[in-house]
């Protein structure tokens, strides 16, 4: 081998020995003082979404809203200062001031206030027994209407040939939501609600 294809190899080996050590030296080291900042994933919401984060020494917290304002307001207000002109110049001064809130949802529903309760949102006694007895009506409307379709209409129906296992089917269902709607209405009648 001559000798200096022997020394250019060995420079070479040395220079890419010197570059691996380098490299692996430049990975390992960490630098302390260099303090890493968490990634925080924000969720993807509606476009009025909020967000509150607060970052500390212990950790960070978020706070989501979804569709936040959940309720938007709505202020109008008229004025109205108009000279009446009455029968041989007889009339007035009309003065008329107005001011209207409105709060309403994003879809443009007004707010009326809510169906009912004691203004916070809460049932009251009669609503909540009278929606207790709603329950219990429509679901032994709902049995009873099913066993009056499976006694007289189910077997009325059987018989159609291909498709009486279906007809019977439907004929049960249709019994149980008849059922229920009219214990619904037997049960708010007897219930006072």
């Amino acid at each position: 081998m001559k000798p200096y294809l022997k020394w250019t190899a060995i420079s070479v080996g040395s220079i890419v020995a010197i570059a691996h050590i380098g490299v692996l030296g430049h990975l390992v080291r960490r630098e302390p003082d260099r303090v890493q900042v968490p990634t925080i994933n924000i969720p993807r919401g509606t476009p009025y979404s909020s967000y509150k984060i607060e970052a500390g020494e212990d950790g960070y917290t978020i706070e989501y809203k979804a569709n936040d304002p959940a309720i938007l307001e709505s202020q109008k207000s008229l004025s109205l200062d108009k000279e009446k002109k009455g029968f041989f110049g007889r009339g007035g001064h009309e003065n008329r001031r107005e001011w209207r809130k409105d709060q309403f949802t994003m879809d443009g529903t007004r707010n009326l206030g809510g169906v009912g309760g004691d203004g916070e949102g809460k049932l009251t006694a009669k609503e909540e027994e009278c929606l207790v007895a709603d329950a219990g009506a429509r679901s032994q409307g709902a049995m009873a209407g099913s066993s009056i379709a499976a006694g007289v209409g189910v077997p009325a129906v059987i018989g159609v040939p291909y498709v009486g296992w279906l007809a019977a089917g439907w004929v049960a269902l249709l019994g149980g939501r008849i059922g229920s709607a009219a214990g619904s209405t037997v049960g708010s009648v007897f219930n006072d609600c």
